[in-house]
């Protein structure tokens, strides 16, 4: 498939969002409440709130008609992509409500604070689902694209976490590292789980069956007409076999074992430049891992166009 920019930066950015969210309600759970540890959050949902806007942002550079965006949220009781356009708007409402229940240092913070993140992790799952309920691409229909999509976010929102903590509250950053680290770890078990299944599968139609005809021997000479249409742009990324393996090794180094470094000499001398660090370096990783996510994806129409593909 060839990856939409817009939507890496969507998933990537409101990724990052639910986590930090995540791990501030964790904390919110487990510390007692005190005017440092309110304004904190304050602070930190606004964070999540410039996350997730910048995510909705890039949304609607993806669409061809803008304007009927709202349309998009009809087809909820079928469609994932529906859900998805309405539970991230009440996800960031859930947010703006729990700070401002801090801020106001009235409220039910911590029952507002439990629902949206209930609801944050619904939008995992319906992000998730757009893709993995698409059998056809068989890169994607796993339950492993709903684990990597997850546990990746909750990754990159804990990292950041763990950055946020160092600027305003440094007692949080090594709490919050544990849990970056663990995130990590687990998600480069579920990724790396997601490449082996993916490099050893078999495509279920062939050349044969894509043009109704059974000859054991056939080969495509041509396009078959003159110009390029819709079909051979959006149905393949265009890049080689070696730029693909170079995003792959690419994105397995900076989401996975370079953060883990920078996290750790982060809490061990002059935090912040090493925690700053170890969040770009992972969230530039994860632009590439989702890149690759969409471009790794063989959609059977290749058969067809494979000499353009």
């Amino acid at each position: 498939m060839k990856p939409a920019f817009s939507v890496i930066f969507l998933t990537t950015l409101i990724g990052a969002g639910q986590g930090l969210f995540l791990a501030l309600f964790a904390t919110e759970m487990m510390l007692p409440s005190s005017p440092e540890l309110r304004g904190f959050l304050v602070v930190g949902d606004i964070v999540v709130l410039g996350f997730c806007g910048l995510g909705l942002l890039a949304s609607f550079f993806h669409l061809g008609r803008p304007e009927r965006a709202w349309r998009t949220a009809t087809m909820w009781r079928t469609s994932w992509l529906s859900r998805e356009v309405i539970i991230l708007p009440a996800f960031m409402g859930g947010v703006f409500l729990h700070g401002l229940s801090h801020y106001l240092g009235q409220g039910p913070a911590a029952l507002v604070g439990l629902g949206t993140a209930l609801v944050g992790l619904a939008l995992y799952v319906c992000t998730a689902m757009i893709y993995a309920s698409i059998r056809f691409l068989q890169e994607w229909a796993s339950p492993l694209t709903v684990a990597n999509y997850t546990l990746l976010g909750l990754a990159s929102g804990f990292t950041l976490a763990t950055l946020l903590a160092g600027v305003l509250s440094p007692g949080l950053a090594s709490a919050y590292a544990l849990g970056a680290s663990l995130f990590t770890l687990a998600g480069f078990v579920s990724r790396s789980a997601s490449l082996l299944r993916n490099a050893r599968l078999k495509p279920t139609s062939t050349i044969q069956s894509a043009i109704g005809i059974k000859h054991p021997k056939i080969v495509q000479k041509s396009q078959g007409f003159m110009g390029g249409s819709f079909n051979t742009r959006e149905f393949f990324h265009g890049s080689s076999a070696a730029i693909l393996r170079n995003v792959k090794w690419s994105f397995l180094l900076l989401v996975f074992p370079l953060p883990l470094l920078f996290l750790v000499a982060g809490l061990k001398g002059d935090s912040l430049p090493y925690l700053a660090a170890a969040f770009a370096l992972q969230y530039l990783g994860l632009l590439a891992e989702r890149w690759y996510f969409f471009a790794q994806a063989n959609h059977p129409q290749n058969l067809y166009y494979q000499t353009i593909a």
